[in-house]
């Protein structure tokens, strides 16, 4: 596996990936037409390029055979640095990939000072709860976010550094 920044020649790759991570995620939680809708929202041509070039960004993909099979996208605002996506192809997980990323992304935020990394994970994602638990997130706080015109609770997972870190 080799993890490398993302270009827009990965956006279709991307979206592939997040396609059937939320298909095999969210399967049971939310319906086909939703997941559609949010993917092709969220990983649209646009709003990835705009992604890879914003100030205080990183963007990772991970690569088997120069196949795109995982990502993470990140973003760091003054210290405190925000785990936007990491999902990895279903095929693929249970491997590692998945910390690699998150290694990764937190040493690319690090190096804009970041202090404190968030995630946000739906509640009803157990999975990915476990994974932030594992990496010893802290669940910090609750809120919700808005998907195909319906809302879904969410958890917010905090990682704090000492100086050592950063």
């Amino acid at each position: 596996m080799e993890l490398r920044p993302a270009t827009e020649a990965d956006t279709g790759a991307i979206r592939r990936v997040a396609l059937r991570a939320w298909r095999a995620t969210y399967d049971d939680l939310l319906d086909e037409e939703t997941i559609e809708e949010t993917v092709d929202d969220w990983y649209a041509d646009e709003t990835l390029a705009s992604a890879f070039d914003s100030p205080g960004t990183a963007f990772v993909v991970a690569t088997e055979d120069e196949d795109v099979v995982g990502f993470c996208h990140g973003v760091c605002q003054d210290d405190e640095g925000y785990v936007l996506r990491l999902y990895v192809d279903p095929d693929h997980q249970g491997r590692g990939i998945g910390t690699a990323l998150h290694e990764r992304l937190r040493d690319d935020l690090l190096d804009f000072n970041m202090r404190r990394m968030k995630a946000m994970v739906l509640a009803g994602n157990e999975a990915g709860n476990a994974f932030y638990e594992g990496l010893d997130f802290e669940k910090t706080d609750e809120g919700e976010v808005e998907l195909g015109g319906e809302r879904y609770a969410e958890n917010v997972y905090t990682l704090s550094f000492t100086g050592e870190e950063a």
